[in-house]
């Protein structure tokens, strides 16, 4: 039985762990907190708290695995960012140096902003602080072997920014800062990192994870709201507060996904409206947004 660790089994983390024990997998996930730790217990794998940001409780852990999957996620500062993304990977790649590594980045490193389709071997030069700590630590960790998957904006049941944002008010349609959003659903980046850990890949690729069809934002807000039953406004005097709002506003692009499906990866939800209409909207009453 092939043994594999999640790095950060939270919202992500945990939908993998699922495929993979159903697909004969040992699974040990980690978590950076007893309590968070405690949360998961008693699921089909053993889940430990420990904090891959710092080296030597990475290094104290005993045993070893087939495959490594770094699925760590923060929002928080650039420090933050720093010590979960790079010292994280480093950690986990000194420690387990023999075993497959996949590291789950983000499409927030290519920094077009021209609307244009962009490929695994488009320039990657972000312009954020976040997004060049990602850089650094994809960098970083193909030189040491391991294979890159660039997430999408990740929805699925309970979780969707965008719906909080019409559900809250803050959703604005502003025609000068338009752009297109690349989303994947939860459950279909799952099934990537699944295909992935299955394929005889050379070191060092770079998998981008996103459904087949970028939406532009106003296309996506207007969906919603007529899903919904609400009204979005279109920017006037409020662009200033749309502007404070937007984290990705200075990348417009098209991201492509066209390398996974190459090999075989098929997504469930090929784009926003059919993962809100069959997976996220279904469970609204019952979760929330």
């Amino acid at each position: 039985m092939p043994r594999v660790l999640i790095a950060g089994c939270g919202y992500l983390g945990q939908a993998v762990a699922g495929l993979l024990v159903a697909d004969g997998w040992e699974v040990e996930g980690w978590t950076q907190s007893a309590e968070s730790a405690a949360k998961i217990s008693g699921k089909s794998y053993s889940v430990r708290a420990v904090d891959i940001s710092q080296e030597k409780q990475v290094l104290a852990q005993t045993g070893d695995f087939d495959a490594v999957i770094h699925c760590a996620s923060t929002r928080g500062n650039v420090d933050l960012y720093r010590r979960v993304y790079f010292d994280g990977a480093r950690n986990l790649l000194y420690r387990f140096s023999t075993s497959r590594i996949l590291f789950t980045s983000s499409t927030s490193v290519y920094g077009q902003n021209d609307g244009d389709w962009v490929f695994e071997e488009s320039l990657a030069k972000p312009k954020h602080e976040t997004g060049k700590i990602l850089r650094k630590a994809e960098v970083f960790v193909r030189a040491g072997g391991a294979n890159v998957v660039r997430l999408g904006g990740i929805y699925g049941p309970g979780r969707s920014a965008l719906l909080k944002n019409v559900l809250h008010g803050d959703a604005i349609i502003d025609p000068s800062h338009d752009r297109f959003l690349n989303q994947i659903h939860r459950d279909d980046a799952a099934t990537a990192i699944q295909l992935l850990l299955k394929q005889p890949r050379p070191a060092g690729e770079i998998y981008n994870v996103v459904d087949n069809q970028p939406i532009l934002l106003s296309e996506c807000y207007r969906w919603l709201a007529t899903k919904l039953d609400r009204r979005v406004p279109v920017a006037g005097r409020s662009i200033a507060r749309s502007a404070s709002k937007r984290k990705r506003g200075d990348s417009d692009k098209r991201v492509s996904n066209a390398k996974l499906r190459a090999i075989g990866w098929t997504p469930r939800y090929p784009n926003f409206a059919e993962g809100m209409e069959k997976s996220v909207l279904l469970t609204f009453d019952h979760e929330g947004a």
